[in-house]
């Protein structure tokens, strides 16, 4: 019986949803599945362009459906809709990060041209997408990487009320094909942030130079410089602190992609990796009859659970956001910062049980454990992540506020406030609801019951031994803080979603089982950091916890790992 909890090819239903995205996921399933796993492996190995499978996105309009708000919509099943664009990215995951990126780079491409009261701009990009045309999002470059308060792409008014635009973008995904490029720079006629413009080209325009391709791969992560490049009107998106803003808003619409695309590769490598160590014979017997080798396997396989529940319960805060429910502004980095780190310990465990099957050429696994680097280092590293997600802390964990129910959000609804996100500050300001009544619903699992001692120990922490005023500006302790702070975060909309969908508590126990594992070393990191003064050294030691040990779920918890060998392997 296939494992309800994961995505299988072999077994994939979407029937939460509406029967348009149903045939497109299911298609897309299919498309894959058809081509084979050789051929899979062979285009990731001699780095080609993806036009296949861009002309079976187009051929489908897979991406016009799921990119279009309903606002530019030209038929009813367009909309921008976070519960199926999540199924999409876990589906591209699984399938290869190559084929994610042309897509996830679209999606920023399309963020500031939704956010835009541009008419002609938007209705061009919606035709571009009809058309089965991919997107780029010109924000870095290689002096300062994506610090906008610097960049040097600079317009120079014409004279007739627009601009030539000259000045280079680097690190800027599908930048040789992408039939719009939303590029972000300066006036060079007003200082300061009024001078701001987000402003649209095309890579094919003679005045657009696209230079190399930064990285070695399928991905096209290019280098392109724009000289003299006209700027009409029509083409300018935004302008001043609105400029500014669609930058960040738009990176908080993208990099919420990056969990589920880390959770859709665990998944692939995990039917590999289970397969291999349970059909391999060490000293007479199966590799997954030792012991440390069925931890490990368990661990990763309740990690990636916990990951899918996160990202799952995540989606229903980013699509009932409003102006007055910004609790999505924690949640996202979260998905971005601790979901994907959570990717690369699920793959790392399981690279520990097969060794060196995992640079064998012909599996999927080879290219995961490299791909799964890169998820948390895109969009924002997981330090700068960490260090936005600490400015909630104090209010998530001790200020709570009253808010209505977040129900499951599977309906076929437009997302409309993604693009009306508004000013990107006043994060200090942004309250949360009370944590602990997700924790209390399972007080009687004993690991959650544990873990539970350690979240409360952590709001004594913030009350009577926070950083100070040095100690805040001393990043590297602050980082610590921020990684227990993530934990009691991350097991809240585990335990919310577990509620939601019943999930069998002997995962659940083991899953807080490493949790508790997890806060117990990160207080000992903040231990012994430098600065860390004597009441935080003995706080940290304070915070330390065993999980409590059942071998009976433990062992009813392998049956359902060993269960997945076998369970899907891709065709030829």
């Amino acid at each position: 019986m296939a494992d309800s909890l994961l995505f299988n090819p072999r077994t994939y239903d979407p029937a939460q949803f509406d029967p348009e995205t149903r045939r497109l996921l299911r298609a897309t399933v299919d498309w894959f599945e058809d081509r084979g796993k050789r051929r899979l492996i062979e285009d990731y190995r001699t780095r080609a362009w993806l036009a296949d499978f861009l002309a079976f996105a187009a051929k489908e309009s897979l991406f016009a459906t799921f990119l279009t708000p309903a606002s530019a919509a030209g038929h009813k099943d367009q909309r921008w809709d976070t519960a199926r664009i999540a199924a999409l990215n876990e589906i591209f995951g699984f399938y290869g990060l190559d084929y994610w990126y042309a897509w996830q780079v679209t999606i920023l491409g399309l963020g500031p041209v939704w956010q835009s009261d541009n008419a002609a701009a938007r209705t061009r990009a919606a035709e571009l997408l009809t058309d089965g045309e991919v997107f780029a999002f010109g924000l870095s470059e290689k002096t300062h990487g994506a610090d906008i308060y610097s960049t040097d792409m600079l317009l120079t008014p014409d004279g007739n009320g627009g601009f030539s635009a000259t000045g280079s973008k680097y690190y800027i995904g599908n930048g040789n094909a992408a039939g719009l490029v939303s590029v972000f720079g300066r006036r060079t006629d007003i200082e300061g942030p009024d001078g701001y413009v987000f402003f649209a080209a095309d890579s094919r325009h003679s005045a657009y130079h696209l230079v190399k391709n930064v990285v070695d791969s399928s991905k096209y992560v290019s280098e392109f410089r724009l000289e003299n490049y006209p700027v009409g009107p029509d083409d300018v998106l935004h302008t001043g602190r609105a400029a500014f803003d669609a930058a960040l808003n738009t990176v908080n619409v993208g990099k919420f992609n990056l969990c589920t695309a880390s959770i859709g590769i665990c998944e692939h490598a995990m039917y590999e990796a289970i397969t291999h160590a349970h059909n391999r014979i060490l000293y007479g017997r199966p590799v997954t009859a030792f012991p440390h080798v069925r931890r490990e396997l368990a661990d990763a396989y309740v990690r990636l659970v916990g990951m899918k529940l996160f990202s799952d319960r995540a989606v229903d805060y980013f699509r009932s956001a409003s102006p007055d429910d910004r609790r999505y502004l924690l949640f996202n980095p979260m998905t971005k910062m601790k979901v994907t780190t959570e990717g690369e310990k699920v793959i790392d465990l399981m690279w520990d049980v097969i060794a060196a099957k995992g640079f064998e050429k012909d599996t999927y696994f080879a290219q995961a454990a490299v791909e799964i680097r890169g998820l948390p280092k895109l969009e924002g590293t997981v330090h700068v992540n960490l260090a936005l997600i600490l400015k909630f802390m104090r209010n998530h964990l001790l200020n709570p506020a009253e808010f209505a129910p977040v129900a499951t959000r599977l309906d076929a609804a437009d997302d409309t406030f993604l693009f009306e996100q508004g000013p990107a500050r006043g994060l200090g300001s942004v309250r949360f609801h009370d944590w602990r009544p997700a924790y209390d619903a399972y007080a009687a699992v004993p690991n959650v019951a544990r873990f539970r001692e350690q979240a409360d120990a952590l709001c004594e922490f913030v009350t009577t031994a926070a950083p100070d005023e040095d100690q805040s500006r001393d990043l590297d302790l602050l980082l610590a803080v921020g990684q227990l702070f993530a934990l009691v975060v991350h097991g809240q909309l585990i335990l919310e979603q577990a509620r939601l969908t019943g999930l069998d508590e002997d995962i659940l126990d083991e899953l807080f089982s490493v949790l508790v594992r997890d806060f117990s070393a990160f207080a000992i990191e903040l231990h012994g950091k430098d600065s860390a003064t004597e009441a935080q050294q003995n706080w940290a030691l304070g915070a330390v916890r065993r999980p409590v040990v059942d071998d009976a779920r433990s062992a009813r918890v392998w049956e359902r790992v060993e269960a997945l060998s076998g369970a899907y392997e891709m065709a030829p």
